[in-house]
């Protein structure tokens, strides 16, 4: 099996930048959206059920369905291929930990943004835009410490 992986390295690598590239797009996109969704609703005063507000749910869950979930799992898988590929983590260093640390708080962050889709599907939301605003930075955080593990490999 190790051989296999050796042998596709390139294509799995490849693979897993293009999923992250994908997963990544949509955690900075869907915090956004969710500022839009309170604050659009807020601010034009419409209500709840509105083609507004359908309009922003509808958007929400087709990125989270359709584009977010799909690129979780394959940089997961992708990233657990590289991971197993021979000569490629020295778990030695102290870079494989930070990342994979941080691609542990980013997975949390997708499934905090999974259950914040769902508040403002069912009305149970309590967030305003300037908290969906702060939290917007956190994928930039864990994505810094990501890029820096791996490409300086401290």
């Amino acid at each position: 099996m190790t051989d296999i992986l050796s042998d596709y390295y390139l294509w799995v690598k490849s693979f897993h930048v293009m999923s992250v590239l994908a997963w990544m797009a949509g955690l900075f996109y869907l915090p956004r959206l969710y500022v839009y969704h309170v604050e659009g609703l807020k601010k034009q005063g419409v209500a709840r059920d509105s083609d507004m507000d359908l309009l922003f749910r509808h958007q929400e869950r087709l990125l989270l369905k359709a584009i977010m979930n799909p690129s979780l799992i394959a940089s997961w898988l992708f990233g657990l291929m590289l991971v197993f590929t021979p000569g490629i983590v020295d778990w030695g260093s102290v870079w494989p930990w930070t990342k994979a640390a941080s691609i542990l708080g980013m997975t949390w962050f997708h499934m905090w943004c999974a259950r914040q889709r769902k508040a403002l599907a069912d009305g149970s939301n309590t967030l305003s835009g300037r908290q969906y605003r702060m939290m917007n930075e956190v994928p930039t955080l864990f994505m810094v410490v990501i890029v820096i593990s791996v490409i300086v490999k401290f």
